[in-house]
């Protein structure tokens, strides 16, 4: 089995790190990620510059494992390996992993993630995906109560199958699991983004800040609702954006 594992953190990062090692007895994995952090990203791509492409050398503790890095988004990683890396083998990858993200991505997070970007990017592919985040935007979170659930969720969520324009975003709570919950996107929105600042030279400009409003704060089957009470939310989504309800 070729897995394919990127990140928006950055190679290098915790949760990355620990995502490799643990997918490690599923198959043989190719890593690609950003050179740095690409939080937020989305489905940026690079489009007005070229994107390098250099191969790290072996990890003595990530013994099989082909490591590379780029200097540009999650989503050029996916583009990078499936037309580069891979090129007429692309359909050699089995699995594309994401995460895991220091960070929550459930709820509207979900569109700005350049975690679930990476995802997207596979679907369209049509190579199943799965995306790994912790409601922890520490750069140092404690993984230990997610780390049990990595394996088997993927094994399970692979072996299933996806279809063509649907993959996975995985949240886990910060701490203790209480369980797992099937979940659906929470309808929420960001709340007093915009910071003032100035500049050295006097000049005003602003600063992204806020905060993160659910607008169904009762509704118990949405990702927001089992992060923070403790649960372990699995979300399908889709590439597909057409709203069915309102046609014809």
């Amino acid at each position: 089995m070729e897995i394919l594992i990127t990140n928006d953190d950055g190679w290098g990062s915790k949760g990355l790190m620990l995502l490799i090692r643990k997918l490690l007895p599923m198959g043989h994995i190719t890593v690609l990620a950003p050179d740095g952090p690409r939080s937020s990203m989305s489905n940026a791509i690079t489009s007005k510059s070229p994107m390098t492409l250099r191969r790290l050398p072996a990890q003595e503790d990530l013994p099989g494992v082909d490591i590379y890095t780029t200097n540009g988004t999650p989503s050029d990683c996916i583009k990078l390996a499936v037309n580069v890396l891979f090129g007429e083998d692309s359909s050699k990858i089995d699995l594309v992993v994401s995460g895991i993200n220091h960070g929550s991505n459930a709820a509207i997070d979900i569109i700005y993630s350049g975690t679930m970007g990476a995802c997207f990017v596979a679907a369209e592919q049509g190579i199943p995906a799965i995306g790994f985040s912790i409601y922890d935007m520490d750069a140092n979170p404690d993984f230990s109560y997610m780390e049990p659930y990595l394996l088997p969720l993927t094994k399970e969520l692979y072996e299933k199958g996806m279809p063509r324009t649907v993959c996975y975003n995985i949240n886990a709570p910060q701490g203790p699991i209480q369980g797992v919950r099937h979940t659906r996107q929470c309808i929420s929105h960001w709340a007093k983004e915009i910071r003032p600042t100035t500049l050295e030279n006097g000049e005003q400009a602003y600063m992204l800040t806020g905060y993160l409003v659910n607008d169904e704060p009762e509704a118990e089957d949405t990702d927001e609702w089992a992060v923070t009470h403790g649960y372990l939310s699995i979300q399908p989504c889709s590439i597909d954006m057409t709203y069915y309800g309102k046609m014809g």
